[in-house]
């Protein structure tokens, strides 16, 4: 066993004896490897500390209560009833969340992360996008989310969320944007989605999806599930910020979102869609639903018209025709050009409110 160890230790000590020899014999070299090392420990670490700064106190945990009335006696008490998160958008004291996060609730309470606690009042909700606005006394050190109005948001930009999940306490999960305008995910249909892989889970609602720079670019609003029985992971949305901004503007305004409403729905005309149809146009929007009763069944509109144009505007997506009908004020008559069998027809239509069951969308 000793002549094994002998044999071993041989190669390694004449190794260190010429290497030792050489750093000896160029002094360069030593400076060489201190510099390398020096350079290493001077690289500054990837970090996302100064965004996480910026943005999470202006992020605050939200607490829900309602009444529960005793049969026995006259007596009411509150009970817990959910949790969530929200963003502080100004110093005036507005915050803004999920509308499922405070739906059905008699009392809600606003926990900033320096400690201080505040009852909150409602100022109004959206059922379509799933926001609501909320009011806590203002004070001139409430801290606000960073905000851009010239955000462009792009897929694979780098996002942090941030949020109270399941309750453990702020927490912080970063990831990328994996997709943008996904629409068809809440239960009104008509909201487009930022999707990121972040991770948002039950207590995440209503907080915030932040860049780097730790500007606030969504409000997350609910994971992806297939079914009751498989859980995704990976698949998380939040509602773009330039949106929630003008709902939240409109809230605080009015209490409401009025809307217009044309009653149709559509499909895109694409080349393929035009050849499998034998249609003469590539543009606008063909009309795959129709409510009779709805302003566009009472102006004569039917199925298979495709829209050309609305309100003056080339139509060239449902999305699109949407917006634009929902910025419109209900009551005012608008021209809407299409094609019906090849003919070119221009139909004058008067906009109605669209009307909602005041529920809140699913979500976390």
């Amino acid at each position: 066993m000793l002549a094994i160890i002998k044999y071993l230790l041989k190669p390694a000590v004449f190794g260190l004896a010429i290497a030792l020899g050489i750093l000896f014999a160029f002094p360069e070299f030593r400076e060489n490897s201190k510099q390398l090392l020096d350079d290493y420990t001077e690289t500054p670490l990837v970090s996302y500390a100064q965004a996480s700064r910026r943005a999470a106190p202006a992020v605050v945990n939200i607490y829900t209560r309602s009444f529960l009335q005793s049969y026995v006696n006259v007596d009411t008490q509150l009970e817990s009833q959910g949790l969530g998160s929200g963003v502080i958008m100004s110093k005036q004291g507005f915050v803004l969340t999920n509308l499922h996060v405070i739906a059905n609730s008699d009392q809600i309470v606003i926990a900033l992360q320096d400690g201080r606690v505040f009852n909150a009042d409602l100022v109004g909700g959206d059922v379509i996008t799933d926001l609501a606005v909320l009011k806590i006394e203002a004070s001139p050190d409430l801290p606000v989310i960073p905000q851009n109005d010239q955000l462009a948001t792009q897929v694979g930009d780098v996002v942090l969320a941030i949020g109270n999940p399941y309750n453990v306490g702020q927490t912080i999960t970063q990831g990328i944007i994996s997709a943008a305008g996904r629409s068809g995910m809440s239960s009104t249909g008509r909201q487009d989605f930022l999707q990121t892989d972040a991770a948002i889970n039950r207590g995440n609602s209503g907080g915030a999806l932040v860049n780097t720079r730790g500007e606030l670019v969504g409000i997350n609003t609910s994971a992806y599930h297939l079914n009751d029985a498989a859980d995704t992971y990976g698949i998380s949305f939040a509602i773009p910020y330039v949106l929630a901004k003008k709902i939240m503007q409109g809230l605080i305004k009015d209490g409401t979102i009025v809307r217009g409403y044309l009653g149709l729905d559509g499909q895109k005309i694409t080349p393929l869609l035009a050849s499998r149809l034998k249609l003469n146009e590539t543009r606008g929007v063909i009309v795959s639903g129709l409510d009779p009763s709805g302003p566009a069944g009472e102006a004569g509109i039917q199925a298979n018209d495709i829209l050309v144009s609305i309100a003056g505007t080339d139509i060239e997506s449902i999305k699109q025709a949407m917006d634009i009908v929902a910025e419109t004020r209900p009551g005012s008559e608008i021209m809407v050009r299409l094609y019906r069998n090849g003919e070119l027809l221009e139909l004058p239509v008067k906009i109605t409110e669209l009307t909602l069951p005041n529920r809140p969308t699913s979500g976390h």
